[in-house]
């Protein structure tokens, strides 16, 4: 497939995609234009458990899709562990240089093997707040190419980003998203969120105590809930804060 018709593709997938279906279809049609069998588009979790916010689409073997979730592999997956040490997509064949693979792990690779996914290409996908998901295109035969395909890492990232968008039922408005909280009440939540007390932050933006109490009141009554702790969470889960924001990188030991 040429490279324009393989664009055409991509943006679909990533701005036109009103339906499951919809997505499913355009995964078959573009996964062999990149030189691949199957493919696989799933949040890491056990989906005998994960709920209907489980992301999961894949055109698998059945064989090896009802032995995979008959063993729960969804989280032991050494091709899933892999891609939450990266940022970027990654070839099967870089899995020992990610993580330390164990006997168990080369028997689910083996294991896939048989079933004719031998050679594959993930691209992980992080969102704070989220379960931790990949897609991943496979080859049903060693891949001889062993440079990284562009246009599959761009597959994966807009199949992923649409499904979340299907699955979690984040449509997009018309009109860009208004903030819930006020600058000032970010502010407090922020430094709040940093270990900072009441009195300190009033120290640091120049306002009283019970001034800084108050607009976190405020801001938790935006929120619907009662408890501090629970307004750091949620203004780090819709992206009012970052974690860049509040820092922890700053820590060594909180990495381990």
């Amino acid at each position: 497939m040429a490279a324009r018709a393989l664009e055409e593709i991509l943006e679909h997938i990533a701005t036109k995609v009103e339906s499951i279906v919809d997505l499913d279809a355009l995964l078959t049609e573009i996964t062999p234009a990149l030189g691949f069998d199957y493919f696989a588009l799933s949040h890491h979790v056990d989906v005998a458990t994960g709920g209907e916010g489980a992301i999961r689409l894949h055109n698998y073997p059945d064989c090896w899709a009802e032995n995979y979730d008959r063993q729960a592999l969804g989280i032991v997956d050494p091709v899933h562990r892999a891609s939450h040490v990266t940022a970027r997509g990654f070839l099967w064949s870089e899995l020992p240089w990610l993580i330390p693979l164990t006997p168990a792990d080369h028997r689910i690779l083996a294991q896939g093997r048989e079933q004719g996914l031998r050679d594959g290409f993930t691209v992980p996908a992080h969102v704070p707040g989220e379960a931790l998901g990949s897609c991943t295109f496979v080859c049903s035969a060693p891949r001889g190419d062993r440079t990284v395909p562009l246009f599959a890492h761009c597959a994966g990232v807009f199949a992923f980003e649409s499904a979340r968008r299907l699955w979690l039922k984040r449509g997009r408005s018309l009109l860009p998203r208004k903030p819930v909280l006020t600058d000032r009440q970010r502010e407090c939540v922020l430094l709040m969120a940093k270990g900072k007390s009441d009195i300190e932050i009033g120290g640091i933006l120049g306002i009283a105590r019970d001034t800084v109490t108050e607009h976190v009141q405020m801001a938790c009554e935006r929120y619907g809930i009662y408890k501090r702790q629970l307004l750091i969470t949620l203004t780090l889960y819709d992206g009012t804060l970052t974690f860049g924001d509040v820092e922890p990188w700053r820590y060594p030991h909180f990495w381990g």
